[in-house]
């Protein structure tokens, strides 16, 4: 472990707040405490006084330059006026007035799969991070030196760590990876104080598990849960997107719908129960996790009040539920879908087994990249907007029995794609505006404000903000290519714009 920047980190954080559940419910200002900004992945700021009308003075006020190869994926954790960032196997503190290190983590040289990170979690004075090789360590947030350090899963069976910690109460829940092995996908709970594990939730497999699936879902592995989660203290329920069976393209060796992958579940915090589950592609032999952000709205639908659950999936349709009880209320396209005869009673797509891989290869919409993917979307209160990186494309998928039934067990080959910020109306699942990005398939997340902007990236190398009502570009800057989702905050009575291009962190502000 490198810890460089003691002194000053302690006297920064010396008076500074105590991250508990109550701010973790309600988060200042002037701090962004979960991967989603707060616990409803809504990404929408209260913050209005970067407007339509001054976000084309927005200047660089600081940058943070990693040193690493791998880009910035991660959406930083501000508490206290230190953003906390993070590539795989690092993690940084950074005076978020300065930019400034304060003090950095180096996890050792491991084997395991380096795709990207997502970033760390904050609660009371502990930072925590997850690892490539499945490790999740506890870190003093004044000094950085270690607290613990506890196992989530066997790297060497083809797990790996990427997402960033959900903290519940006295539970840090943390979901791993592992598309290229037939294992049984988890979500595990681990005691924040001592780092002690408290439950283990698999969405297949485990036969001693909490899972609600029928016995090894039809002969599935797969559903990892590598995106962090959402939760409504009120109801208790952490909602949890869940990835692809394996083996991933080969679906004649698992039969049936393989629950609980491809699925949303809602589950209890303090014993993982689950409590219920949406299965969106039912069967899925495309490669098309369901690990969107389950994004949590009190609204109105249809006239009478909601508390709802909506997710824009990587199969290409968007899913408004009840999030008590897991009732479909709409499902529609938001990008190009030729693989579905139909939705059923409950809201699910109806798959065409016409397009199932074959041997000759089979024309599919959306491509194995989906109609959208890790990348975060918003949703703007004001607006009922619901604002997303849409990806419209072919793919060529292609399966032979020699292929096998372990792992990835098939090919595919993307064809054309194209990829916009679409704004969905909730209420009817309809596109409000478009807002072209590039070719291929986008790769930043969204954030929205109060003011009536919408912030994210292109396909190139700008990030930018456009007016939430109709999408039109009001600012861009060239800092390189946007990976991550940006976040806002307000300090010293000043609002802030933070974003990363390649291995870098931007801060920006009116001038």
């Amino acid at each position: 472990m490198k810890v460089a920047g003691i002194i000053f980190a302690v006297a920064a954080l010396a008076a500074g707040q105590n991250v508990d559940s109550n701010m973790l419910r309600h988060p200042p200002a002037d701090a962004w405490l979960t991967y989603h900004g707060d616990y409803s992945g809504e990404r929408h700021s209260r913050l209005a006084q970067i407007t339509p009308e001054n976000v084309a003075r927005l200047k660089e006020v600081w940058r943070f330059s990693t040193g690493e190869t791998q880009a910035i994926k991660a959406s930083p954790i501000l508490v206290d006026g230190i953003l906390y960032i993070t590539t795989p196997d690092h993690l940084w503190a950074v005076d978020a007035r300065t930019g400034q290190q304060l003090w950095q983590y180096q996890h050792p040289k491991n084997d395991a799969f380096h795709i990207g990170h997502r970033g760390a979690a904050v609660y009371r004075d502990t930072v925590y991070l997850t690892t490539p090789d499945c490790h999740l360590i506890a870190f003093n947030a004044k000094t950085g030196a270690k607290k613990w350090d506890a196992v989530v899963a066997d790297s060497r069976k083809g797990y790996w760590s990427s997402n960033a910690p959900l903290v519940v109460g006295n539970h840090v829940l943390v979901g791993v990876s592992g598309d290229f092995d037939n294992v049984p996908g988890q979500l595990n709970s681990f005691d924040a104080d001592s780092g002690k594990r408290q439950w283990t939730f698999y969405s297949t497999g485990g036969k001693d598990s909490n899972s609600g699936g029928t016995s090894f879902s039809g002969g599935a592995t797969g559903g990892q849960m590598w995106t962090t989660g959402t939760y409504d203290p009120d109801l208790n329920l952490v909602f949890v997107g869940t990835g692809n069976p394996t083996p991933v393209l080969n679906g004649s060796v698992r039969p049936g719908d393989n629950p609980w992958t491809c699925s949303i579940v809602a589950l209890n915090p303090d014993t993982g129960k689950l409590v219920w589950g949406f299965q969106v592609s039912p069967h899925d032999t495309h490669d098309w996790d369901a690990n969107e952000v389950p994004v949590l709205v009190d609204a109105d639908f249809n006239g009478q009040p909601r508390k709802m659950l909506m997710q824009a999936s990587r199969n290409g349709y968007f899913f408004v539920l009840d999030r008590t009880n897991g009732k479909s209320l709409l499902t529609a396209p938001f990008a190009t879908v030729n693989w579905a005869k139909g939705i059923d009673a409950t809201g699910r797509p109806i798959p065409n087994e016409a397009k199932e891989p074959k041997r000759d290869g089979v024309l599919v919409a959306p491509d194995e990249s989906g109609g959208t993917n890790f990348r975060p979307p918003s949703f703007d209160p004001a607006t009922g907007l619901f604002v997303v990186s849409a990806h419209d494309a072919y793919g060529i998928y292609f399966f032979k029995p020699e292929h096998g039934s372990y792992g990835w067990a098939g090919a595919d080959y993307g064809v054309t794609g194209k990829s916009f910020l679409r704004a969905i109306d909730y209420r009817t699942g309809k596109i409000v505006w478009e807002h072209a990005i590039g070719n291929g398939a986008g790769t930043a997340g969204v954030l929205t404000t109060d003011s009536g902007l919408t912030f994210s990236g292109d396909n190139h190398t700008s990030v930018m903000a456009l007016r939430t009502s109709d999408g039109e570009t009001l600012w861009h800057e060239d800092i390189g290519h946007v990976q991550n989702a940006p976040i806002t905050f307000e300090l010293d009575g000043k609002q802030y714009f933070v974003a990363a291009g390649g291995g870098a962190l931007y801060a920006f502000g009116v001038k």
